[in-house]
């Protein structure tokens, strides 16, 4: 694949996204229909295996190659005291990745997934976003470009999940950018923020969205405004998967928040992807009834790392499993009703 090299390139991207395959999901859905159950009894597991039968272009998918990407970035933001937790721990965290310390390593290797992390200059903070754009366009496009990068050849599911100390403010304030809204209407607590800190958080996505004003009604301009590295790396993850027909489970606010500018883009810009979960950080329920995303689990976690979309992998695995695995009523002799 060839990676964009300006804004402009990443727009083109955006123009021609490719769609499902409605034969495979159809085949898939007549597949469910003879199974040795009541019709519709399994639920959003019929619903799940039907979505992946789109996107992996088969009537019966597998997922024998899922990828979790985790991005790492260092948000300037975070200066302001928008954090439970110093700007070194971004680093420190990606660190605990490598040595296996993490929660997503463990919940990885139980997914039987491909962890991978990509830290994206962390030792070097983007600007704070309430004094000017958080990168530049070149900054943009190179995160963009290394999220695209990231994505498998072989991938057969991607989960998308971040690391950055600050960056459920930036997801507030891409939120706010994309839907409307102040900050006190998207904030959370994140990493545990007192009521001082709550109230600089909304305080910091209020003045990135009078600072930058109208330049916020583009999506691309927005991410690159107010988002973060990690951020535009998610979106480029989320456009290589869909160029290439991958589908995507997305983690938690800020991964949800990230991907939101290629819906705005296009109103279909993300069919391809599923969320993980709801996250307990606020802002996030709403988030993805904004973005027409029911998600497949609610466990009020709010950790970050991919962890709630790894999570969902399990659900998918089974859903799989029945799809893949049980008789259909002629092949086990059982009568239709």
């Amino acid at each position: 694949m060839n990676l964009p090299a300006t804004i402009d390139a990443i727009r083109a991207l955006t123009s021609a996204l490719p769609a499902g395959n409605d034969e495979a999901a159809a085949e898939a859905a007549r597949r469910q229909a003879v199974l040795t159950k009541p019709a519709g009894s399994l639920g959003r597991l019929e619903e799940l295996a039907v979505f992946l039968a789109r996107w992996q272009g088969r009537a019966v998918p597998g997922l024998d190659r899922v990828e979790v990407l985790v991005f790492a970035g260092s948000h300037g933001v975070a200066a302001r005291g928008v954090s439970a937790y110093p700007s070194e721990v971004t680093a420190q965290m990606v660190a605990n990745f490598a040595a296996g310390g993490a929660a997503i390593n463990q919940l990885a290797r139980q997914a039987n997934a491909a962890l991978k992390v990509i830290p994206l200059s962390v030792e070097t903070p983007t600007a704070d976003f309430t004094r000017a754009p958080a990168m530049s366009e070149a900054e943009f496009v190179q995160a963009v470009a290394a999220g695209m990068a990231a994505v498998g050849e072989e991938a057969q599911l991607v989960c998308l999940g971040e690391m950055g100390i600050g960056n459920t403010t930036a997801a507030a304030a891409l939120a706010a950018a994309l839907y409307g809204g102040d900050g006190a209407g998207w904030v959370g607590r994140g990493t545990g923020v007192d009521d001082a800190g709550l109230a600089r958080k909304a305080a910091a996505v209020d003045a990135a969205l009078a600072l930058h004003g109208a330049a916020l009604a583009d999506p691309l301009e927005a991410l690159r405004r107010v988002g973060g590295r990690e951020l535009a790396a998610i979106f480029g993850a989320a456009l290589a998967a869909r160029l290439r027909k991958v589908p995507v489970l997305l983690d938690g606010f800020v991964a949800s928040a990230a991907a939101a500018p290629l819906r705005g883009l296009d109103g279909d810009g993300l069919a391809h992807a599923l969320a993980g979960h709801v996250s307990a950080e606020a802002g996030h329920r709403r988030l993805l009834r904004h973005m027409g995303l029911d998600p497949i689990l609610d466990l009020g976690m709010r950790l970050g790392e991919a962890s709630g979309a790894c999570l969902a992998v399990n659900v998918l695995r089974s859903a799989l499993a029945c799809h893949g695995g049980m008789a259909t009523f002629a092949q086990a002799g059982v009568s239709e009703g």
